[in-house]
């Protein structure tokens, strides 16, 4: 019963966390570059992509080039991609930092990879899955969740894709309407948790 109870308290704390409308702390966290990236060095856009995401799961390798073209369109429209990985190496090897560094090479990626040693991040934001974004749009001085969940609709196939629910947020977010679609269920791996 004891372990029982344990195991619903930490899936409590996984799970609760930011929800659409909810204004975002700042954050700072180590990019694969050795910089240190925090959430304020993103004041003069307009928003940002937050994907947790992580070098071993299969649904994340799937998603990779999905969130570099993500990138690749909105970046340049004020809403950058940020990815944050959550894993407990001790878990997966892939997901070292050494690992995370050779991945933002090797893909060429356009935007911070930081690691989330501690998990404190991910907690704060109620991740339970990689992958599993979040838009923020800037809101005065504060960043404030506008849609989470999932990126689209189709892990496995981008050609069988009907809703582009990261994308369609984000295009009417830039566009000033409202996002039709605010939360979806994340279709991923589970985070493991170190405490677990």
């Amino acid at each position: 019963m004891v372990l029982f109870l344990a195991s619903f308290v930490r899936i409590a704390q996984a799970q609760a966390g930011y929800q659409v409308g909810d204004a975002v702390s700042s954050f700072r966290l180590k990019n694969t570059d050795g910089n240190m990236v925090s959430l304020s060095d993103f004041a003069s856009s307009k928003g940002v992509i937050v994907v947790f995401t992580s070098n071993h799961c299969p649904f994340a390798k799937a998603y990779e080039d999905r969130i570099i073209a993500l990138n690749n369109k909105f970046a340049g429209q004020g809403y950058p991609v940020i990815a944050i990985n959550p894993t407990d190496p001790g878990t997966h090897q892939d997901d070292t930092f050494e690992k995370m560094k050779e991945r933002s090479v090797a893909k060429h990626y356009g935007y911070p990879y930081l690691v989330d040693d501690t998990q404190q991040v991910a907690r704060k934001f109620g991740a339970g899955r990689t992958p599993q974004v979040y838009v923020l749009q800037k809101n005065g001085a504060q960043f404030v969740v506008r849609y989470m969940g999932m990126i689209d609709d189709n892990p496995q196939d981008p050609a069988g894709v009907t809703k582009l629910y990261v994308d369609e947020a984000v295009t009417n977010l830039a566009g000033g309407k409202p996002v039709v679609t605010t939360v979806t269920k994340p279709v991923g791996c589970a985070i493991k948790w170190k405490n677990q």
